[in-house]
């Protein structure tokens, strides 16, 4: 997180610039390797993290690996229990990106149950699939921002009545007038969406296509 603030109110993840990676049912797995790496986390804790992080790949590889097409077994089983009817081929793991099914429901299927016994290891594996979309998308946007890290802000570029960008987001980029992109992303109150849309006018000002 680079934002700074000075409303007490907007704190945490409410100033990050990529929320959905800094989530709490996340935290033991994005800081527990930091803090082995520092010498803050004993064996014991290694030895646990390891264990439910090998629990979550097992799981999803599992699901990974059984197919459902239409007509077969475990097809009519879901739909039977849920109503679900498949239409085309599709992984248990597929299923669980559908918002009326969850990993207990699938689970409860004959043919997939009963799935892992550890409450954290259920929960991590139908999240990262239920967000597996977002994520992808945003790591996507992540790598597309590093790779314009550098990009130079003409010192005369004109930030008032830009589409899409608020009032409020024009005059601090107005006020700082960023040299890069970088340095526009860092600027307090700035947000992804208005960093591809001033990435935008930048290309279309140079007349060249935003990859």
């Amino acid at each position: 997180m680079t934002h700074g603030t000075t409303e007490p109110y907007r704190m945490f993840t409410s100033r990050a610039e990529y929320r959905l990676q800094l989530r709490e049912d996340n935290a033991d797995a994005r800081l527990t390797p930091v803090g082995r790496e520092l010498g803050l986390v004993d064996e014991m804790r290694w030895a646990a993290f390891s264990r439910k992080a090998e629990a979550v790949e097992r799981e999803r590889a599992r699901l990974q690996a059984v197919w459902a097409a239409p007509g077969g077994a475990l097809a009519r089983e879901l739909e039977a229990a849920t109503g679900v009817a498949l239409s085309r081929e599709c992984t248990a793991l597929d299923l669980m990106k559908r918002p009326e099914l969850d990993y207990a429901a699938l689970m409860a299927l004959p043919a997939l149950g009963p799935g892992v016994g550890d409450a954290a290891v259920a929960e991590q594996v139908e999240i990262g699939v239920k967000y597996s979309g977002y994520l992808e998308r945003q790591r996507e946007e992540i790598e597309r921002q590093r790779r314009h890290e550098d990009t130079r802000i003409p010192a005369d570029f004109d930030y008032a009545g830009l589409p899409g960008l608020s009032a409020e987001l024009q005059g601090k980029l107005a006020s700082v007038r960023p040299e890069t992109l970088g340095q526009a992303q860092r600027i307090p109150g700035m947000t992804p969406a208005a960093i591809s849309l001033l990435l935008v006018q930048l290309a279309k000002r140079k007349g060249r296509r935003v990859a």
